[in-house]
């Protein structure tokens, strides 16, 4: 299956949300979202204003997965992939354009919340990319990893 990688559009914020319901680990529901205060309008806003950036990546017609980051803090603040389109290296090379983005930004130092169990995935996966910890805890009980240029 052929991939394409863009920069993500307002129009892409309700897959997005679809797909953030259905990810393996850490699924997180439309409605947990808007508990969190964070609806498909208020996404759709950010990205057009530049506040989040992201980009996604589609197999043909389909978005397999997609990563945002924070503009104005150099927040990583999602990464989400279908199960069907794990192990393909789509994670890595998502953040890797959004790592650059938030850089060309002037952000130096990046980070984002992360499980601290080593049984989760995402746990080795960010480490392996040269994420560390920062032994802080954020509010929603992951551990904050920084990337350091």
């Amino acid at each position: 299956m052929h991939l394409e990688y863009r920069p993500a559009k307002r129009a892409d914020v309700p897959e997005c949300i679809r797909i953030r319901g259905l990810t393996r680990e850490n699924a997180v529901s439309e409605e947990r979202l808007r508990a969190f205060g964070i609806t498909a309008e208020s996404w759709a806003a950010d990205v057009s204003t530049g506040d989040l950036p992201g980009f996604v990546c589609t197999a043909g017609s389909h978005m397999a997965g997609y990563c945002f980051g924070a503009s104005k803090t150099g927040e990583v603040i999602v990464l989400a992939l279908l199960p069907a389109y794990e192990s393909r290296g789509i994670g890595r090379h998502l953040l890797s354009l959004v790592v650059a983005q938030l850089h060309a930004l002037g952000h130096n130092r990046l980070y984002l919340g992360c499980s601290s169990d080593p049984c989760v995935r995402s746990y080795g996966f960010y480490r392996h990319l040269g994420w560390r910890s920062t032994g802080a805890i954020d509010d929603h009980g992951d551990e904050v990893l920084e990337l350091v240029r």
